[in-house]
């Protein structure tokens, strides 16, 4: 078990105010900061960059807005909270009414203390985004209201962070979070900060499998680093959008596009041996960057642990979505399952799987040294029924060694954590009793 919890704290101080978008500055500071704990690559992909049906966006950046009353007071304010602005809005400055201005508010009247997080990405607008208590207090339709919007656009650039983790097998796992969201705790500040601990813990590791970790701007980032690294991509057959890890309630996970997927199963697994409880969801087309690895020209199987799922929690896209929502020991407890993940799925080449070389009638496990001396006993299990001994590990394994099951299925199938299913495995492959084959999915 590893202990980041004071530094995931400290770092969840500092990257909670800055201002993040699909681009800008405060991108590329929230990646400069978490180079303090992985040794990240920068990527700059330059706007008008043509990525499949997609253009990589011109660079936004924003100053100051505010919205003052007809006293010249400011009722909402930019510098306060950053998610009073609708991201990407574009630049004003004008005096209005209320009925010019009400088009262009958003609050929630079933959460009216919150502050919605809203974007503008790709139409040519402008908004605010408020309480309902405090649109209730500060505006009526006899006052007029000054508007004013210090944002614009460049030609710039769209920028990304990667970190390729080699392991002695050249196949990589994918671990992939996104880092567009301004003063958004759980979704997804929580999941930038687990990822970036994750990578230092492995660059610690003597790794089977390579791993490529990349900080993306949701969607377009994910598109634009799928366009620029297709060759390398369309080998990736499975990994992780980490996502939404910090909050109060119950762990789940989000299951890969193919539900058999091996990676589903040792989720479950690990959940199980950690006596969690936790939500299953189904792969469904909306919600993060999966949608773009899962997609016909990848197929990446990908998945994500939560701790209040997007979507799930009321807080979700608000400004309640802070500090005071997520813990960094939850954060914490979130990694080490993720480290748990990892070091079973870098353990196990889930290309391969196991054949009984002997499949008529049962092996003699007297050959093998593990087949008790005294026998004669009628119920195996009696002494401990929840416990199963080798022999009941080894018996079972053999059973369904088919060449056509994984072993997280027959560790399901047998409730034997999938380590120590492979380390029983392991053993009789050296007796040659069982053989590595191509598992077929």
């Amino acid at each position: 078990m590893v202990d980041y919890i004071s530094e995931i704290d400290q770092y969840l101080k500092r990257l909670f105010p800055i201002t993040r978008s699909l681009t800008g500055q405060g991108n590329r500071e929230s990646l400069q900061i978490l180079q303090e704990i992985l040794p990240l690559k920068i990527l700059e992909y330059f706007s008008g960059q043509k990525v499949y049906d997609w253009t990589v966006p011109r660079e936004w950046s924003i100053k100051d807005a505010h919205i003052k009353n007809s006293r010249g007071e400011k009722i909402v304010d930019f510098k306060k909270n950053n998610l009073a602005v609708v991201s990407y809005s574009t630049a004003i400055r004008q005096k209005m009414k209320f009925s010019e201005i009400i088009k262009h508010l958003h609050y929630l009247k079933d959460l009216p203390q919150a502050i919605p997080y809203r974007t503008s990405y790709y139409n040519n607008d402008w908004g605010f985004c408020l309480s309902f208590n405090d649109f209730k207090k500060y505006f009526s339709q006899d006052q007029e209201y000054e508007v004013f919007i210090d944002a614009g656009f460049k030609d710039g650039s769209l920028t990304i962070g990667e970190l390729l983790i080699q392991g002695q097998n050249p196949q990589e796992y994918l671990i992939s979070t996104y880092i567009c969201h301004p003063s958004l705790a759980n979704d997804n500040l929580s999941g930038a900060i687990l990822t970036a601990f994750l990578g230092k813990e492995l660059l610690k590791r003597k790794l089977n499998f390579s791993y490529r970790i990349i900080f993306v701007p949701e969607t377009i980032g994910a598109i634009t680093y799928c366009a620029n690294n297709q060759e390398a991509m369309r080998k990736i057959n499975a990994g992780f959008v980490i996502t939404c890890v910090g909050g109060q309630g119950k762990f789940s996970y989000k299951q890969s596009y193919n539900p058999d997927c091996f990676l589903n199963k040792f989720i479950e697994r690990i959940f199980q041996d950690n006596n969690i409880e936790f939500i299953t969801y189904p792969f469904d087309i909306n919600g993060s960057d999966e949608r773009q690895f899962s997609s016909i020209g990848f197929r990446i199987n990908t998945v994500s642990i939560c701790k209040d799922k997007y979507y799930e929690y009321p807080y979700y896209h608000t400004s309640l979505d802070n500090l005071g929502f997520v813990s960094p020991q939850a954060i914490n407890v979130s990694l080490n399952l993720y480290l748990d993940i990892i070091e079973q799925v870098d353990k196990i080449d889930n290309n391969f799987t196991f054949i009984n070389t002997k499949p008529n009638c049962e092996a003699m496990l007297s050959n093998l040294g593990c087949y008790p001396v005294l026998g004669g006993r009628l119920n195996p299990n009696q002494n401990n029924k929840s416990k199963k001994t080798q022999r009941d590990i080894i018996s079972w394994l053999l059973f369904l060694s088919d060449g056509k099951t994984c072993l997280a299925d027959i560790s399901s199938k047998i409730d034997i954590s999938i380590s120590d299913l492979y380390e029983v495995a392991i053993f009789l492959e050296k007796k040659g009793i069982l053989k590595k084959v191509k598992y077929e999915r």
